[in-house]
């Protein structure tokens, strides 16, 4: 039976904070409204944002609190504050079993550092690893991971990153057998290091998983298509991933100028202004905003800091689906079926 989804929100998140994120909850509510909410940060200021979202008041329970984690607080003061900030209460809300989940726009290593401390990693896990769905050519996006919370990793951690990104995409993009592969510098079987190497000569041995590991993939082929899960430590996979963001934003900046530059390039703007708007769509981060710390007790998403409200809604709206499908179950079952074969 599906899980009720009951999201904890830090309102204080985000470059933008409470309205924002209340915009975003309460769009989110429209298109499913059997999600409840518990709202944490400066009642004054949540109950005046909810002036202008109805629907999002009455499935809202509020915490008070006037503690905020900034964009400048190192992971350890973050955690030192835990219990009187909206971030920390937000997780907290999730340990204690009030909420399945918690959506966070505010500081990545501060909400990584807080939610590992607050819901500990599950049985298996070394490390968590954050986690994201980014756009391809190919008919289904593909998963990210490790996207920045570990920066060096062994093969032990790659592989546990792989069985959970599978789980990931069997969950988020309903794939019965992902297609993983591990981030290289060549695809043949000599190339990387040695934890990369060891980690594939363990996924190859791996037997009665969910998933289907195709080898090394170049970052060049990262938005092909050709795979549905992409594993990587996380100081490759965040330059990987900013590397990813800042051509999109030179794709569009140059398509701006050019179709700008003459009226000739004008009308050509107005004529192909269908297949341009096509690409922003598929190019703009909002729609695929919502990263999530997989290998946790518990579900939590981190909303990128500059998303608008659609962008925040598509967050929320992930980890509603996460809670209902119930993703540390689903983790849980695949790890221990991995370690029983590694055993046997």
């Amino acid at each position: 039976m599906a899980l009720t989804p009951r999201i904890a929100i830090d309102a204080m998140g985000g470059d933008v904070g409470v309205r924002m994120m209340l915009a975003g909850a309460a769009m989110a509510r429209h298109k499913h409204d059997g999600l409840r909410f518990i709202l944490v940060g400066d009642e004054v200021q949540i109950k005046a944002a909810l002036d202008n979202h109805p629907n999002l008041r009455a499935a809202s329970d509020i915490i008070h609190t006037d503690g905020v984690v900034t964009g400048e607080d190192k992971p350890s003061q973050a955690i030192r504050k835990a219990k009187s900030t909206s971030m920390g209460l937000a997780i907290d809300a999730v340990k204690r079993g009030d909420a399945g989940g918690a959506v966070s726009a505010g500081n990545t290593g501060a909400l990584m550092a807080m939610a590992k401390l607050a819901l500990r990693t599950m049985p298996g896990i070394d490390r968590p690893a954050l986690a994201a769905l980014l756009p391809t050519l190919g008919a289904n996006d593909v998963v990210m991971l490790d996207l920045g919370a570990n920066t060096e990793c062994d093969a032990t951690n790659l592989t546990q990153f792989a069985v959970m990104g599978a789980a990931y995409a069997r969950t988020a993009m309903g794939l019965e057998r992902p297609r993983v592969a591990l981030l290289n510098i060549g695809t043949e079987e000599l190339k990387g290091t040695d934890e990369i190497r060891d980690a594939a000569a363990l996924l190859r041995a791996a037997k009665g998983l969910p998933m289907e590991f195709t080898g090394f993939i170049e970052g060049d082929k990262l938005s092909r298509g050709d795979v549905d899960v992409i594993v990587h430590d996380g100081f490759s996979g965040n330059i990987a991933l900013k590397t990813i963001e800042g051509t999109a934003r030179f794709v569009t900046d140059l398509l701006r100028r050019a179709f700008t530059s003459s009226t000739r390039s004008k009308i050509g703007f107005l004529i192909s202004r269908p297949a341009t708007e096509l690409l922003r769509h598929h190019l703009d981060p909002n729609n695929h905003n919502g990263a999530v710390f997989l290998g946790l007790n518990g579900v939590v998403l981190k909303s990128h800091g500059s998303a608008d409200a659609k962008g925040v809604a598509n967050c929320v709206h992930l980890c509603a689906e996460l809670i209902e499908k119930d993703i540390t179950r689903q983790v849980t079952e695949d790890l221990a079926n991995f370690r029983s074969g590694d055993a046997a």
